[in-house]
C-alpha cells in the first residue's frame, strides 16, 4: 500500500502502518534483487541522473527546507540542530557533487579481496557483494537522506530511509529527486525508498526487520536515537557514539601552526561529530601557549571551559566541571585540560573519549607515532584539524556515518564498507577423500 506523501505527519492505526512496512519490505527485497544483478554502467547512470535531479531541484529544496527551518526555530531546536537542518545553494551543491564523486568511484562490487589455491588444486576466491537492505535512520541532517542513497546504489544495496521528523519537507523533496534520477536510468524506486509517515512505530517496524526484509540497520543520530536502536534492533546495526573529539597539543608543537588547526577544529562546523571538544595541552608549554592557542578563538566569541590550572592562566575562562569533558558541545564552547605529558593526555582520551577521531599536534615523531599507536579511536590524526573526519575528504564522495565500533567497519563509513563477500571455489573434478 501507498500513503499520501502530503500527509507524512499522519498517525496511522496499528493495521494501516503494519500493512504499510510490509509493503516497504518487499519493495525494497525486490529493489535489492534488481540493483545486485545490475552493472556498474547502469548504476553510474543512475547516481549521475540523481545528481542531475538534485540541482534542478535547488528552488524545490531550498524552500522545503525553509519550511523546516521555520517549524525548527519555532520548536526552539539548538544551534548545532538548525547548523544541521539548514541547506543553502552551497550546501545543495555539495550534495550533488559529493553524489558524482561516488559515482566516479570503483565499483565494489566483485572486487575480489584475494584469492589462493590450495595443494589438491581447488581455487578459491573472496568476492565482495551488496548486503542487501539497509534501513537508514537519521535525524535533523536532509543531506543524508542524498548521501545514504547514492552510497546504497553505489555498493548494490536497497535502502528504506527514516529522516527526522524536524526535515520531513527537505528529506521528502531531495527523495524525489533521487527517484527521479533512478527512473531516469531504468531502475526501479524501490532501490531507494522513504517513510512516508513520521509516525514513531514506523521505526518499530524497521528494528524489527519487517519480516527479515532488512539486512543492517545504519543510526545516524544523538546518544537517545543510537540507544534505542542498539536496544530494540533486532538485525545488526552499524552504529556510532557521540564525537568527543580531542586535540592534543605536545610540548613540541608548532604554536602558530596549532593555533589555526586548533581554530579550525573547533569553529568551522560546531554541530558536526568532527568538532575538537577538548584541548589538552602539555604542562611544559602551557603558560606560554594557552593564550596564544585561545586567542583567535576568544575572538570569534568560543566559550572556554577550563581546568583549575588553565583558569590560572585564562582568567576568562570559565570552571570546566566533570561534566564538561563528558559533553559532546556541538556549540562553540571548548574545554581544556592541562596534562603533565603524553601519557597524561593518553590517560585522558582513554577515559573520557568516545573513540571517535583524536588529533596530536606535534613536531617530535616519537610522540607522534605513540599518539597514532596507542590512541583506540576510529581516526586518529597528526597536525590537522579533526574536521577531517568526514566521509568525502577520505576520498568516499560522502558517508553514511561515521562508525565507532570494532566489527565490519569503522570511521567514515563508504560504499566499500556497505558490502559483504563471499567465497567462490573453481575445482576441476575434485572429490573429498
Amino acid at each position: 500500500m501507498t500513503l499520501n506523501p502530503n500527509s507524512s505527519n499522519e498517525q496511522l492505526n496499528t493495521e494501516v502502518l503494519t500493512a504499510y512496512m510490509q509493503g516497504l519490505g518487499m519493495a525494497a527485497r525486490r529493489g535489492a534483487k534488481a540493483l545486485r544483478l545490475a552493472n556498474s554502467a547502469v548504476k553510474t547512470q543512475a547516481l549521475l541522473a540523481m545528481a542531475d535531479e538534485i540541482r534542478k531541484s535547488e528552488r524545490a529544496i531550498l524552500d522545503a527546507n525553509a519550511s523546516d527551518m521555520k517549524a525548527a526555530q519555532e520548536k526552539g531546536l539548538s544551534g548545532a540542530m538548525l547548523d544541521r537542518l539548514k541547506l543553502d545553494p552551497s550546501r545543495i551543491k555539495a550534495m550533488a557533487d559529493g553524489i558524482v564523486q561516488i559515482a566516479d568511484l570503483p565499483d565494489p562490487v566483485g572486487t575480489v579481496d584475494e584469492t589462493w589455491t590450495q595443494p589438491n588444486g581447488l581455487e578459491f576466491s573472496k568476492v565482495r557483494v551488496p548486503i542487501g537492505v539497509i534501513g537508514m535512520i537519521y535525524e535533523s541532517r536532509p543531506n543524508v537522506t542524498a548521501d545514504a542513497g547514492a552510497l546504497c546504489v553505489k555498493s548494490g544495496n536497497a535502502c528504506i530511509l527514516r529522516g527526522g521528523s524536524e526535515s520531513v519537507n527537505s528529506s521528502t523533496t531531495i527523495h524525489k529527486a533521487l527517484i527521479t534520477g533512478l527512473r531516469r536510468a531504468g531502475l526501479a524506486e524501490a532501490c531507494i525508498q522513504m517513510i512516508a509517515t513520521t509516525d514513531r512505530m514506523a521505526v518499530g517496524h524497521l528494528l524489527g526487520g519487517i519480516n527479515n526484509s532488512v539486512d543492517l540497520i545504519i543510526p545516524r543520530g544523538g546518544k537517545n536515537l543510537i540507544a534505542r536502536v542498539q536496544s530494540d534492533a533486532r538485525v545488526p546495526v552499524l552504529a556510532h557514539l557521540e564525537g568527543l573529539c580531542h586535540s592534543y597539543v605536545h610540548s613540541s608543537a608548532d604554536i602558530n601552526k596549532a593555533s589555526a588547526i586548533l581554530l579550525n577544529a573547533k569553529l568551522r562546523r560546531t554541530g558536526v561529530c568532527g568538532s575538537t571538544e577538548t584541548l589538552l595541552i602539555d604542562r611544559e608549554i602551557a603558560e606560554s601557549a594557552l593564550p596564544e592557542l585561545t586567542r583567535a578563538l576568544i575572538e570569534q566569541n568560543c566559550e572556554l571551559r577550563a581546568c583549575a590550572d588553565a583558569q590560572d592562566i585564562l582568567p576568562n575562562a570559565l570552571l570546566a566541571s566533570e561534566a564538561d569533558f563528558r559533553t559532546e558541545h556541538l556549540a562553540a564552547i571548548l574545554n581544556i585540560k592541562i596534562v603533565e605529558d603524553i601519557d597524561g593526555a593518553l590517560a585522558h582520551i582513554a577515559h573520557y573519549g568516545s573513540g571517535h577521531t583524536d588529533c596530536i599536534l606535534s613536531e617530535d615523531a616519537m610522540a607522534t607515532k605513540r599518539f597514532l599507536r596507542d590512541v583506540d579511536s576510529a581516526i586518529v590524526m597528526h597536525n590537522t584539524s579533526t574536521q577531517f573526519a568526514d566521509g568525502g575528504e577520505f576520498g568516499f564522495g560522502a558517508e553514511i556515518g561515521i562508525a565507532t565500533g570494532r566489527l565490519h567497519a569503522r570511521g567514515p563509513v563508504g560504499a566499500q564498507h556497505l558490502t559483504t563477500y563471499k567465497y567462490c571455489v573453481e575445482g576441476h573434478g575434485q572429490v573429498r577423500p
